[in-house]
């Protein structure tokens, strides 16, 4: 078991619901099936920087953890020891701090730490691994778009709420007769929108992989008003492309709003958005995010007792799997357009706001 004692374990970027289930069963399976002792790092790598701040998980911490929502360890978008910010002499300044970071774990005693996060932390966490640092990832992002893993732990429960808003959103819009517009996250891939606009019963879903145009959205509400359909449900994943006509009209970066502006004008129906934002993050993960994060955090610390490190794990079928964290980060699992999901929605009459060919 390469002479394992101690290992900590951190939660970086966003929080996802499970993150918690991934602590709880890493530290279960570390105290049950090895032995070992477990370190919590408070704020990503922020708890190595300042090491005072560092505390031991026991078993008394993590009970009942599972069904929690966020991260006890809290977390942080801008902990990069590579490129940590701080203020010297009134001045804003970068510092590298990753050998901080390695001396303050082994003086720790900590032997391995488990990285739980996405894209961003698992990058920091390969360059600590390069400085000598023993690193096992975790892969987490609700937006389901890490291409090494077919599933990540959050994404379930994201869903589920966006599903859930559109459901409601649905009510009230039959009600009043409106355009009813839900923005939901996906900066760079539409799993979340596609998957909730089809659970959802959207009308239209606009997602970045597949560029639209409000005018043939203010047609499809159109054409809908002739077949005496007169309301709409949108999905709009936040990080759709904007023209310059929509970015003038947006506000606070929000999509959402652009949209619902330039379909008021063209539609001269009522239109309303809801942007469902952070609400995404939080709450109690579903049954599945709970075991599939159960099922990442054990086998991150069989990869340490195995001296696997550098890997991370992964869920490849129905099986969990690792891979090098190297291979696994710089490459997003992006929505195909042509493919079956997409598909099936457009046989459903789902409009993208697009013209497909024929």
């Amino acid at each position: 078991m390469n002479n394992i004692r101690c290992i900590g374990i951190s939660t970086g970027g966003g929080d996802a619901p499970g993150l918690n289930a991934v602590i709880r069963a890493a530290v279960r399976t570390a105290h049950v099936k090895y032995g070992w002792k477990v370190m919590g790092i408070p704020d990503g790598f922020d708890g190595l920087i300042w090491p005072e701040r560092m505390f031991e998980l026991t078993d008394k911490h993590v009970s009942g953890l599972i069904s929690k929502g966020g991260t006890i360890l809290g977390t942080t978008n801008r902990g990069n020891p590579f490129r940590h910010t701080l203020m010297e002499n009134g001045e804003e300044v970068v510092r590298d701090r990753s050998g901080e970071v390695v001396r303050n774990a082994a003086a720790l005693g900590i032997d391995a730490v488990i990285v739980i996060g996405g894209d961003g932390s698992q990058a920091i966490g390969l360059e600590l691994f390069r400085c000598g640092m023993k690193i096992v990832g975790v892969p987490k992002t609700i937006d389901n778009d890490l291409s090494a893993t077919d599933v990540t732990f959050g994404f379930d429960t994201a869903l589920q709420t966006a599903t859930e808003a559109l459901d409601k959103l649905k009510d009230t819009g039959q009600s009043h007769h409106r355009v009813m517009i839900l923005e939901v996250m996906g900066r760079d891939a539409g799993w979340i929108a596609l998957h909730a606009g089809i659970a959802g019963g959207a009308h239209a879903i606009l997602i970045p992989e597949i560029p639209f145009s409000v005018e043939r959205l203010a047609e499809y509400i159109h054409e809908r008003e002739i077949r005496s359909k007169r309301f709409t449900i949108i999905v709009v994943a936040e990080g759709v492309p904007l023209n310059e006509e929509l970015s003038a009209l947006s506000r606070s970066k929000s999509p959402g709003i652009a949209i619902m502006n330039a379909l008021d004008a063209r539609t001269h129906k009522e239109c309303r958005v809801t942007v469902l934002g952070h609400i995404q993050r939080g709450g109690s993960p579903s049954a599945y995010d709970r075991v599939l994060a159960t099922r990442f955090g054990s086998a991150a610390v069989d990869l340490i007792a195995k001296g696997k490190f550098g890997k991370m794990v992964c869920l490849h079928g129905t099986e969990i799997q690792s891979v090098d964290v190297g291979e696994a980060i710089g490459r997003l699992k992006t929505v195909d357009p042509e493919g079956q999901l997409v598909a099936t929605a457009r046989s459903m009459g789902v409009c993208f706001g697009d013209v497909p060919e024929r």
